[in-house]
């Protein structure tokens, strides 16, 4: 997710983007078709799936018996300060921001007041993805881990952000901030059908922007991460901004730094080529925590760190690489607190939103798949070296398991064209650009790849997307499925085939399979977000009044094959009507015989359900769920005036104002059972 409405436009490549490729593929199966439905389904074709004449005479088998069915009725829109959910259902806040992790915390204060110690033994600000590690497998005792994206500054502090004359931040202020962001991992059990924080329990743990972490892959010892603080180039301080999430095979948890880039800045009269491509800043910060340099108290270099502007006779001497630590997939082992966390070089460095594995199958690569959240930017997976080999799935460093799957092997970028086929273009240095020379000869060898990702997929020629955030990976047959969440920024002359609408202000859901090997894939729209009242051109999958949503943003399938579509919807029509929301479906339920994956269309819009309706102002977001599927915990980010009670669906009174937490909410079932079904 993004704290931002809808990201900027870093990107200034010419690479025909997505919008176009689907835009054309769109319009000529439309033509050929004779209609909206029928053009959706054609998407599909390149899924070696039966034709449209075929698919109209099966209508009558659409569902396939999956053993699994939503019980529950799709939930009006609702604009209250309360989670909605339906009945039969209970909602409960647990972990906000605030909850102290141990003895060393003060309880939260509802004036702002606690310190930035409390703050750092304390569960932090703005909940974004997380991820469930269950205990020895029970469903009733794990660790959740959730990544803490961005502040509010309002909210944290009695009176908000505070300077003096001269702009000079406090200190203590600053390290507030600084340990508002990162990673928390939580110890939570259930008992007697409850959940709560065990605030004492030794595997709770804060990762903040001052954290230190291990660097490794390609960009670890170079001369690219040597500082003031890492004269070797073996360590980072912190991780910030952490949006969406990942997991591993193997048991831990990936966090993913997206608009770290603001927190820098560098004031040199020319800025390297990979800092102008990520938009650091050059005239001030976001927050000013580099005005805090200079203090009587600041140690290390703990606040001159965020200006990148180079002082000293070398990188060794000063903070110029400082920003070459951040852009990274941080790797955390939830279960053991004596372990550094690791930053993934190998992954790529830019905005990334999340990191998700695809489906693991012995004797085959391991492979990640992450997006870059900005307009216009692009879509990558990550292919190890090493074939997965079932025994690592418990290992007794699981660290060192990453090390083998994450530091060795080849990052790929998605190109889309309009037959529904895509490549998947290697960033290595032999890797031919659009130019005609490689990217060896116009980068330099891996580490200067990484460092410089994104301007790597432009000189490939990757298929510039609209704003890639979540992806997740159907369990059932390894389909990866992504959220192109918004862009108002593309143009009639910028649509292609996957991203087929100018002023995209309501986003898509897209898919696609691999081909066998790793350097082909066919792809198809899962669902258009849109409001129901659209005209067809704008409402492309027919979502009506039950299940209209803009924005997709968070994903995830449920180890049943249940697919869950969080959104980040404002300032459109939908945002009218609405609160943002949690839908659901069975993908596998849409299709019909011979292995066909179905689309959200006219024919299926009661298998796309509204299942959770969030606070006013906030974002729902993040998603786990225990082994058994009792309980799922979500994420509400940046509700105005919300929560009143435990009870998350209580509404705040009328008149009531209280201090917004971005909070955990648990779901179940009142019965005990099952979600969903």
């Amino acid at each position: 997710m993004s704290e931002f409405n809808n990201e900027p436009n870093y990107n200034p490549s010419d690479n025909e983007p997505f919008s176009a490729i689907l835009e054309r593929s769109w319009s000529r199966r439309h033509v050929m078709k004779g209609g909206l439905g029928l053009a959706a389904v054609t998407l599909l074709g390149g899924f070696g799936l039966a034709n449209a004449a075929t698919r109209s005479s099966e209508q009558g088998a659409r569902a396939i018996n999956t053993g699994i069915a939503l019980d529950f009725d799709s939930l009006p829109g609702s604009k209250t300060d309360a989670v909605v959910v339906p009945a039969g259902y209970t909602a409960s806040v647990l972990a906000p921001w605030g909850t102290p992790l141990n003895d060393n915390a003060s309880a939260w204060k509802p004036d702002g007041s606690n310190t930035a110690s409390d703050q750092l033994n304390s569960v932090g600000m703005h909940h974004d993805g997380m991820h469930f590690f269950a205990i020895a497998g029970r469903s009733d005792d794990g660790i959740l881990v959730i990544n803490n994206e961005y502040i509010d500054q309002d909210a944290l502090h009695p009176s908000g952000a505070t300077s003096d004359a001269s702009g000079k931040r406090p200190a203590d202020e600053v390290r507030k901030e600084i340990n508002a962001h990162g990673v928390s991992a939580v110890r939570i059990t259930r008992v007697d059908g409850q959940w709560r924080v065990s605030e004492r329990d030794p595997l709770n743990r804060r990762f903040t922007t001052a954290t230190v972490m291990a660097l490794s892959g390609p960009m670890a010892e170079t001369d690219h991460v040597k500082t003031a603080f890492s004269k070797d180039g073996t360590l980072a301080r912190g991780t910030n901004n952490n949006c969406g999430n990942g997991y591993t095979p193997w048991g831990t948890y990936l966090t993913c730094e997206e608009n770290w880039p603001d927190v820098f800045v560098n004031r040199a009269a020319t800025l390297p080529a990979d800092q102008q491509r990520i938009d650091i800043p050059t005239d001030e910060t976001r927050f000013g925590w580099e005005t805090a340099a200079g203090d009587s108290s600041e140690e290390n270099g703990e606040f001159a760190r965020f200006d990148l502007t180079p002082r000293g006779a070398s990188a060794s001497d000063d903070y110029r690489n400082e920003a070459n630590t951040f852009g990274y997939i941080v790797e955390i082992d939830p279960f053991d607190a004596s372990q550094r966390a690791v930053k993934r070089t190998a992954l790529g460095r830019f905005r990334h939103e999340g990191c998700w594995p695809g489906k693991v199958e012995a004797g085959k690569p391991v492979v990640f798949y992450t997006g870059h959240d900005a307009r216009f930017e692009y879509i990558y997976k990550f292919v190890s070296n090493a074939n997965w080999e079932p025994a690592d799935a418990e290992p007794a460093d699981r660290l060192a398991i990453g090390a083998k799957y994450m530091d060795d092997g080849t990052l790929y970028v998605a190109r889309f064209n309009d037959d529904g086929s895509g490549e998947w273009l290697a960033l290595t240095p032999s890797a031919p650009t659009r130019g005609g020379s490689t990217l060896g000869e116009e980068l330099g060898e891996l580490p200067e790849i990484i460092l410089n990702t994104a301007h790597a997929a432009d000189l490939v020629g990757a298929t510039p997307m609209d704003r890639p955030e979540w992806g997740t990976v159907d369990p059932i047959n390894g389909d990866v499925y992504m959220t192109l969440t918004n862009n108002d920024e593309r143009g009639p002359e910028e649509l292609n085939a996957a991203n087929p609408r100018p002023t995209n202000v309501n986003g898509q859901i897209i898919r696609w399979r691999e081909n066998d090997g790793q350097d082909g894939f066919r792809w198809n729209i899962f669902v258009f977000g849109a409001d129901a009242k659209a005209m067809a051109e704008i409402n492309r999958s027919g979502l009506t009044p039950a299940n209209q949503f803009a924005s997709p943003d968070g994903l995830a399938f449920d180890n049943r094959g249940i697919l869950w579509i969080q959104t980040d919807n404002g300032g459109n029509a939908v945002a009218k009507d609405t609160n943002n929301q949690m839908l659901a479906v069975v993908p596998a339920n849409l299709g019909a015989q011979n292995g066909r994956p179905g689309v959200i269309d006219a024919e299926s819009q009661s298998q796309l359900k509204r299942f959770l309706v969030g606070p006013n102002d906030s974002e729902v977001t993040g998603f786990a769920a225990t082994p058994d599927n009792t309980s799922i915990f979500i994420n509400i980010q940046h509700p105005g005036n919300w929560p009143y009670s435990d009870d998350a669906s209580e509404a705040v009174p009328q008149g009531t104002q209280v201090r917004p937490r971005a909070s955990t909410v648990v779901i179940q079932k009142t019965d005990g059972g099952p979600i969903g079904v």
